[in-house]
């Protein structure tokens, strides 16, 4: 047996967006009815070098299928300027559950983008409005061109407004999607009056005032990932219909993190783990809802579901390059 070395080119290839948002979607299914396995996502602090470790091991049994790997990924906010580096890089090892034989070895950072698209995506189609046509994104970083190739999968987006104080990436942005969509560059205050918001920012104050949100709008919090990083208003939380990702993430390292740790949010402020929303026992989006949020920390699962999808696809399609990682002449 080989193992298939897949880089950034050769996932971004397989990782058809409406089959990742399928396979997260069942992955959020299948950690609430509680067939995965999934050790709380590991930290090695940096501070010598600005940046950390992270890693994030899962099996995941979801109803047809069954999967493993690990995510050791990394962030490191001076390697754009001091080494040319992506502040964001990871690899993912995906297994075979059956024998631990490693399938696969694939760029990690492409894969993450994909699957937290992905995510928000899943969210988006609970718990946004039916006839949300409208996206605002607060970030121009490369997250924010997957919040909108997968939030275009699952509602009619006609109308993006982008804010981020950064010309270069606005630009960038608009020249890669103002054939598609309506596309312009706004404030916050623009962004955040959309049916849907996204933030994908690394911001440790809140830089979305609740003012500023639409009455229905539905946010994906996707920025915060480290103890300390808020993006929204305290308010904006408080008062609107919360729905996360993962309680101990969440709470430890998520858009809440902040107003948790001051006490300003408690249990009884948490109104759904979207795994919950996705199986039925919760209800998604009612006619009562105003204001909706997910927080978002990102989870391994969604690395493995994802990975899946990858894998299948490149082997259906002879992509990658096969090579020879474990002796199996044993």
């Amino acid at each position: 047996m080989q193992t298939l070395l897949l880089n950034s080119d050769d996932v971004a290839a397989n990782a058809r967006m409406d089959e990742v948002i399928v396979a997260v979607e069942e992955a959020f299914g299948a950690y609430q009815r509680g067939d995965v396995q999934m050790p709380a996502k590991s930290y090695i602090d940096l501070p010598k070098y600005n940046g950390d470790f992270r890693s994030m091991p899962a099996y995941m049994a979801a109803e047809e299928w069954d999967a493993a790997g690990i995510k050791w990924v990394n962030v490191h906010t001076d390697n754009p300027e001091a080494y040319e580096l992506p502040t964001v890089m990871g690899t993912m090892i995906y297994s075979d559950p059956r024998n631990a034989f490693p399938l696969s070895i694939m760029d990690g950072t492409t894969l993450t983008r994909k699957r937290t698209g992905a995510a928000a995506a899943v969210a988006t189609d609970h718990l946004a409005v039916s006839d949300a046509d409208s996206l605002g994104i607060v970030g121009a970083g490369v997250q924010s061109y997957t919040q909108l190739e997968a939030i275009s999968v699952v509602r009619d987006i006609e109308t993006v407004v982008v804010a981020d104080k950064r010309e270069a990436a606005i630009e960038a942005f608009l020249e890669r999607f103002g054939d598609e969509f309506d596309v312009r560059a706004g404030s916050i205050a623009e962004a955040a009056a959309c049916d849907v918001l996204s933030t994908v920012t690394p911001v440790e104050s809140p830089i979305v005032s609740a003012d500023d949100v639409g009455e229905r709008t539905h946010v994906n919090a996707m920025g915060a990932d480290a103890p300390g990083k808020q993006e929204l208003d305290e308010e904006i939380v408080a008062n609107a219909t919360l729905v996360i990702d993962d309680y101990e993430q969440c709470t430890h390292s998520g858009e809440i993190n902040v107003p948790w740790s001051r006490g300003v949010l408690e249990d009884a402020d948490i109104d759904a783990e979207l795994g919950s929303i996705v199986t039925g026992e919760t209800p998604g989006r009612t006619d009562e809802d105003g204001v909706t949020v997910f927080d978002s920390t990102g989870l391994a699962i969604q690395d493995v579901a994802a990975a899946r999808v990858v894998y299948q696809r490149a082997n259906e399609r002879d992509n990658g390059t096969p090579f020879d990682l474990v002796d199996s002449t044993l």
